[in-house]
């Protein structure tokens, strides 16, 4: 899209593609976002009413930089850390009770504790391709590994008793889901640091 378009026609053009794609097929669709629609919650109701049976959070863009020395803009391939699924653990909490599709998680997954917690928050899967670049793909079993001790330590009998248990309607303080809460971190960081 170009980058002068107005949100509202890019996210009309979303919704008009699903729309076609749903009438056209009966293979279940889902749509990988990116972060940065302007209202996210809208835009997912939008995309389940057009067809959608999925979406998965979140598209990760791969940014140029500019090399000082060479006066150039490069790209280089940077892996996700667990950092990033921050970002996708509080849209999965917010979305999850509020629609029926299936919700994915991708980015910032490298463990199976990272796995756990998008599946607490509300997702139905979860997309690890960083941890796998830089440990192979035997790291699966050691995720899953994590997974299942994990379940039965906390005597889970399945993940699917785990999936949603933290998202905004379930969890014990729903309100940590909310940009409110910035000045009540700020406020705690302050008295950690003083």
């Amino acid at each position: 899209h170009a980058p002068d378009l107005p949100a509202e026609s890019v996210e009309d053009s979303l919704v008009r593609m699903v729309e076609h794609v749903s009438r056209v097929t009966k293979l279940p669709i889902a749509v990988k976002l990116s972060p940065f629609f302007t209202s996210l919650t809208n835009l997912a109701g939008r995309l389940e009413w057009a067809g959608a049976k999925g979406l998965v959070l979140f598209n990760r863009f791969y940014q140029p930089d500019i090399d000082l020395e060479e006066l150039d803009v490069s790209l280089q391939l940077r892996l996700s850390d667990p950092s990033e699924l921050l970002l996708r653990l509080r849209w999965l909490a917010l979305l999850s009770p509020r629609f029926q599709l299936s919700l994915g998680a991708s980015g910032g997954v490298h463990s199976g504790q990272d796995a756990l917690k998008a599946v607490m928050a509300g997702a139905h899967g979860v997309q690890m391709v960083s941890a796998l670049l830089k440990h192979g793909p035997e790291h699966l079993g050691r995720v899953r590994s994590e997974v299942a001790d994990w379940l039965e330590t906390h005597e889970y009998d399945s993940l699917k008793q785990a999936q949603g248990s933290m998202n905004l309607a379930r969890c014990p303080n729903p309100e940590m889901y909310e940009r409110g809460n910035y000045v009540r971190i700020l406020q705690g960081y302050a008295k950690r640091m003083g």
